[in-house]
């Protein structure tokens, strides 16, 4: 949770392009990240994989006005909409992008190369058609803005029961990093989102903070195997709160523009 999904980024600044407020060097450099290599494959229109640059034109050309996220995991098929063989790549990656205006999405498969010391990591997306729906189980900013308040104080508890909320290097190192992170002013989401949907996301990373920090720090208190899944049974519906916020975040200016055409 605490590290940004590459479907995120996609999504954030293939639609602040689609927008015209960035240029297309600027969104693919914020997109591709420090990975080596974003390219993209069974694009329509195209016989062999692409780069960014060109399918995100493409994409615009083929009708897409807008990206939407989706991150499944098993039983929780959250910003899907189908079809059967599309979700269950999804799903193996836990993360996909969604196009608003064409029937196609977009899944991520990552490979590492280079030698040891020297190992980079190119990206190849996967473009698949798509049902056109309502994507599963997304909620408003403002649902997911009062859920991750609930949250948070549900996820502090848990973990100051247990004995395992801020204890050991782990931890220290999670939380350290997630400070120099926010003193660095980091863009959290690309042009053009509105401030709401900044605060959830970055709230949401707080509480995937916290839930990364609960499975990363050893047992803690939990000193028996029924403690220890009394922990993971508790922090499971924080974790899933945490990620419907994620999606609703850098959904949110796709679904603010879907309701302006109603």
């Amino acid at each position: 949770m605490l590290s940004e999904p590459r479907s995120g980024r996609l999504a954030a600044w293939g639609n602040a392009l689609l927008a015209g407020l960035v240029s297309p060097d600027d969104a693919v450099l914020a997109i591709v990240g420090e990975d080596a290599v974003h390219r993209v494959e069974g694009l329509p229109g195209e016989s062999a994989p692409v780069g960014l640059t060109l399918a995100l034109g493409r994409l615009r050309a083929l009708g897409v006005t807008g990206l939407r996220v989706a991150l499944p995991t098993s039983g929780h098929p959250l910003g899907l909409s189908g079809p059967p063989a599309f979700n269950a790549r999804a799903l193996d990656a836990e993360e996909a992008v969604v196009c608003y205006g064409a029937a196609l999405g977009l899944v991520p498969e990552v490979y590492e190369a280079g030698p040891a010391g020297d190992v980079h990591v190119e990206v190849v997306w996967h473009c698949l058609p798509v049902r056109e729906a309502p994507p599963a189980d997304v909620p408003s900013l403002g649902e997911a803005e009062r859920e991750l308040a609930e949250a948070l104080r549900d996820a502090t508890e848990v973990l100051s029961r247990l004995d395992v909320a801020g204890s050991g290097p782990v931890a220290e190192a999670a939380v350290d990093a997630y400070r120099a992170r926010a003193e660095r002013g980091r863009e959290v989401l690309a042009p053009g989102y509105p401030p709401r949907a900044v605060r959830v996301l970055e709230l949401a990373q707080r509480v995937g903070l916290l839930v990364s920090v609960a499975y990363e720090s050893g047992p803690g208190g939990a000193v028996s195997a029924s403690e220890m899944g009394a922990r993971a049974e508790a922090l499971r519906p924080v974790e899933r709160t945490a990620r419907r916020a994620q999606v609703a975040a850098y959904n949110s200016v796709v679904e603010e523009r879907e309701k302006g055409v109603r």
